[in-house]
């Protein structure tokens, strides 16, 4: 009978602490980055171009122009991305888009708010993209697991940001 008492409290105290963890942390943020051996204004131009997106991202299946602005900020996207044999759909909307130095989009993907901050540099014909990522979620108990995922989600935008390097460096 101790030994159920005592492996109650250890899971009352788990429980506890991961909920706590929604109340404490509200975001999840991290930055990653890629050096690209290309100039600034091909990494830009193509890095901003939301139909090239399927080159370095093939879970993306389709891509639909919501609203597009001729200065591209506010510019709205549906993606129908393909996870798990899943299809998930993200609304992707322009926040920030400075030529040759900052794109900024916000994701809707399902209760998982995020905003990508992407700053890009050029030092000897080589770019380097900078993203610093801002994740969120709309749902409480989604919010306690995204400190859990925080390394998930770094692999993955690492991942995204190389699958790029290899598509532009292969001209």
């Amino acid at each position: 009978m101790k030994t159920i008492k005592v492996i109650l409290v250890i899971i009352s105290l788990m429980v506890v602490a991961f909920l706590a963890t929604g109340f404490l942390i509200k975001e999840t943020t991290y930055t990653v980055k890629v050096t690209i051996n290309k100039p600034l204004n091909e990494v830009f131009t193509s890095f901003t171009n939301i139909d090239n997106s399927k080159n370095w991202m093939p879970e993306i299946q389709e891509i639909e122009t919501i609203n597009k602005n001729f200065g591209i900020t506010g510019s709205t996207y549906k993606l129908k991305i393909l996870n798990q044999e899943q299809p998930i759909f993200v609304t992707e909307r322009v926040m920030a888009y400075v030529p040759k130095e900052k794109y900024t989009v916000f994701m809707d993907a399902e209760n998982m708010l995020t905003k990508y901050d992407y700053l890009f540099s050029e030092e000897n014909d080589k770019t380097t993209i900078e993203l610093n990522a801002r994740r969120q979620s709309e749902t409480y108990l989604m919010g306690c697991m995204f400190p859990f995922f925080k390394g998930n989600f770094i692999t993955q935008d690492q991942l995204i940001l190389n699958n790029f390097k290899d598509f532009i460096e292969k001209d």
